[in-house]
């Protein structure tokens, strides 16, 4: 764990704070029940702020390498396995009295630790164009206070230490890609109509401007009484064929990381997949040629697609 020396009570200038290898940017932690503590706003009415010197962890995600040994010397890399990892912050909290500094102690150590009992929270950084990237992570240890002479009347520091299960960073802002049902086109220049077929909602180009996989959700709208999804960049695909066509407005939902199939009333419709041979896909990064096809569509058919892009740094 870093060392950090004990600040004086006041926060430094400024609207944020200088993180190594990252610049100026503003951070917000976001407990697991949806409230935002900003982490490096200096309005002294807060009581706390980052300590930048000892911010560690937003860097590219952590690796394991597995090797076999090659019996005239080196190895050979046989897998690569992206890792947990670990953000260190370090937080000042302090009062103009010992009760003022306790309560805002207290009320900080809470909404870190509470995602023992509610589940993860998100680390997010903002930066001055208006982006933002948030990672999920759960309070590991930290929240101690120095322990020196001094230390705990009216101020103190901890270095937190936040567990990040998934190790990339996210876009909060999702990409949305949306393909209707459209009527076969007629000609200007003929007088007879024109074929094209109102099964296929889309060839569509899905960029995805992230640094890893990014893992879509689907929103299946009927009529419709099979649905297949392609992703020709990477050979896969995978077919959902309900027992009975869905009808006009009825919706499945389709998430791809964790796989989950389900009716709009909630019902498990993972079976209908088209097993062994069905892929629900992730999205490479960048350019991604997609193809949405809806047997039996008509009016009010529809494919949504959504993902995060996923980032190795924040």
């Amino acid at each position: 764990m870093p060392v950090i020396l004990s600040p004086s009570s006041a926060p430094p200038s400024g609207p944020g704070s200088q993180f190594p290898d990252v610049g100026f940017a503003s951070a917000t932690w976001i407990d697991p029940q949806g409230n935002r503590w900003p982490l490096t706003d200096t309005n002294p009415s807060r009581g706390y702020f980052t300590l930048s010197a000892g911010v560690s962890g937003l860097g590219a995600a952590p690796i394991t390498l597995t090797t076999d040994d090659y019996p005239r010397g080196g190895v050979k890399v046989r897998h690569i396995q992206p890792d947990p990892r670990v953000v260190v912050w370090p937080i000042h909290v302090y009062g103009d009295s010992h009760t003022e500094f306790l309560g805002r102690w207290r009320q900080l150590a809470r909404a870190f630790s509470n995602t023992k009992r509610y589940g993860p929270g998100w680390l997010e950084i903002s930066r001055p164009d208006g982006s933002r990237r948030r990672i999920s992570a759960y309070y590991q240890e930290g929240f101690e206070g120095l322990g020196s002479q001094g230390s705990g009347i009216i101020s103190d520091s901890a270095v937190l230490s936040l567990y990040c299960p998934d190790p990339y960073w996210i876009d909060p802002d999702a990409v949305l890609i949306h393909r209707e049902y459209a009527a076969a086109a007629t000609s200007f220049f003929s007088p007879y109509p024109t074929v094209s077929s109102s099964q296929v909602l889309g060839d569509t180009t899905a960029v995805n401007p992230g640094d890893e996989t990014a893992w879509p959700t689907w929103t299946i709208t009927g009529p419709a009484s099979a649905i297949t999804a392609t992703n020709n960049s990477t050979g896969e695909s995978f077919v959902l064929t309900p027992t009975s066509a869905l009808t006009s407005g009825q919706k499945v939902f389709i998430t791809t990381d964790p796989p989950t199939v389900r009716y709009q009333d909630g019902s498990n419709w993972i079976s209908k997949l088209s097993w062994p041979d069905a892929v629900l896909w992730g999205l490479l990064p960048g350019l991604n040629n997609v193809t949405f096809t809806l047997s039996g569509s008509n009016t009010g058919s529809a494919v949504d697609l959504s993902f995060n892009s996923r980032y190795e740094t924040a």
